[in-house]
C-alpha cells in the first residue's frame, strides 16, 4: 500500500501532486479506477469525493472496498452516513461517509468521530467538500464529473450522456512525492 501518512510531521511543506484526469466510460472501469487508488492508499488517508448524483462516487468506493479487502458490501451510506467496513486482510478498515444530508461545517461531522478513525483507517468522503478538509492536511480530491442529460445505465456510471471524467488532485505533504499516473492503468 501507499507511504504511511505519519511520514510527513505536521508543518511540513511540501508542494501538492499534480492532479491526474482519466476518462472511463463503464461502471466496470469505474471500479477498476477504485482498485487501482486503493494500492496508492494508506491508514491515515483521507479522500473527498465530488460529483452529481449518479457520477460514480460510491461505485468508485466499490472498487476502493474489492481493492483494500474489506468485508461486507460497499453501498451508499446516503441514510446511515457512514459505513465502517474492516479490513480481511490486515489492511486499514474504510470508513465510507456520506455527508449529502449533513449541512454544517465539520462541527457536525464531528458527530461521527471521523477523526478518532482517521488515523488506522482510509476515510473517504462523499460530499465533503467545505465540510471535512480539516481533518488532516493531506487528502486526495476525486471530482467525477460528466454531461448533464440522459440517465445513467443503472451501475452510476455511463448512458446516453456518456464517459466520466474523473480528476484526482494529491493535496497536501503526503501526496507530493507519490505518483498518481498509475492511476491511468
Amino acid at each position: 500500500m501507499g507511504t504511511p501518512h505519519d511520514q510527513y510531521p505536521a508543518g511540513t511543506e511540501q508542494d501538492d501532486a499534480p492532479a491526474v484526469t482519466i476518462t472511463v466510460g463503464t461502471a466496470e472501469r469505474m471500479r477498476e479506477l477504485g482498485r487501482r487508488l486503493a494500492s496508492l492508499l494508506a491508514p491515515g488517508d483521507l479522500v473527498l469525493l465530488s460529483g452529481d448524483l449518479g457520477a460514480g462516487k460510491t461505485t468508485l468506493t466499490r472498487g476502493l472496498g474489492e481493492g483494500l479487502g474489506v468485508r461486507g458490501a460497499v453501498t451508499s451510506p446516503t441514510f446511515v452516513i457512514a459505513r465502517v467496513h474492516p479490513s480481511l486482510t490486515g489492511g486499514p478498515a474504510l470508513v465510507h461517509v456520506d455527508a449529502y444530508r449533513l449541512g454544517g461545517g465539520l462541527d457536525e461531522m464531528e458527530d461521527l468521530d471521523l477523526d478518532v478513525s482517521l488515523p488506522e483507517s482510509v476515510v473517504v468522503v462523499e460530499w465533503g467538500e467545505g465540510k471535512v478538509e480539516d481533518l488532516s492536511e493531506a487528502r486526495l480530491q476525486v471530482v467525477i464529473g460528466r454531461e448533464p442529460g440522459g440517465p445513467d445505465d443503472g451501475g452510476g456510471v455511463t448512458g446516453p450522456d456518456g464517459p466520466r471524467e474523473v480528476t484526482v488532485t494529491g493535496i497536501g505533504p503526503r501526496w507530493a512525492a507519490e505518483n498518481l499516473d498509475v492511476l491511468r492503468g
